[in-house]
């Protein structure tokens, strides 16, 4: 197994202790084909996650976000001994698929439509998380605690 060394990356960026560690099982993990799907990206911080699920109604299907992680599982009747085949293409198996959400990313919406599942997804960063400009002061602004005073008084 290939293993890949972050070590250089992390010299320059501060808080992706996980990014490593996602990035390896995403290499590890089999992602196999079943259901096949698509990540749309809608704009800047919108997300539709398109899951192609004929068969499958409301109630055969379960979501469940936990630590950043969407699980789309899928449960089908074992109803085998009641039909037989003298050719089967059509895939009537359960599934469980996962997704690695970014922070703050979470789960709007989803709908079943036309054998489609279709997951909306929306990134909200908070407000504290969001930039800000940050004034830079001469030497002749005065000390550090007067000029947050002032800064306090003024609002």
């Amino acid at each position: 197994m290939t293993t890949i060394d972050f070590s250089p990356l992390f010299r320059s960026v501060i808080g992706f202790d996980r990014l490593a560690g996602a990035l390896e099982s995403a290499y590890r993990s089999e992602s196999g084909g079943y259901p096949p799907y698509n990540v749309e990206i809608e704009d800047e911080n919108k997300y539709r996650i398109t899951m192609a699920v004929a068969g499958f109604s409301e109630g055969d299907l379960d979501l469940e976000v936990k630590e950043n992680i969407l699980t789309v599982t899928g449960h089908r009747p074992d109803d085998e001994k009641e039909r037989r085949y003298l050719y089967r293409g059509i895939a009537n198996r359960s599934f469980e698929r996962k997704f690695q959400l970014a922070d703050y990313v979470r789960v709007v919406d989803a709908r079943l439509v036309n054998g489609l599942l279709h997951i909306a997804l929306v990134r909200e960063v908070p407000e504290a998380m969001k930039p800000r400009k940050i004034e830079v002061r001469g030497a002749d602004g005065g000390h550090f605690i007067e000029a947050e005073k002032k800064v306090q008084r003024a609002a």
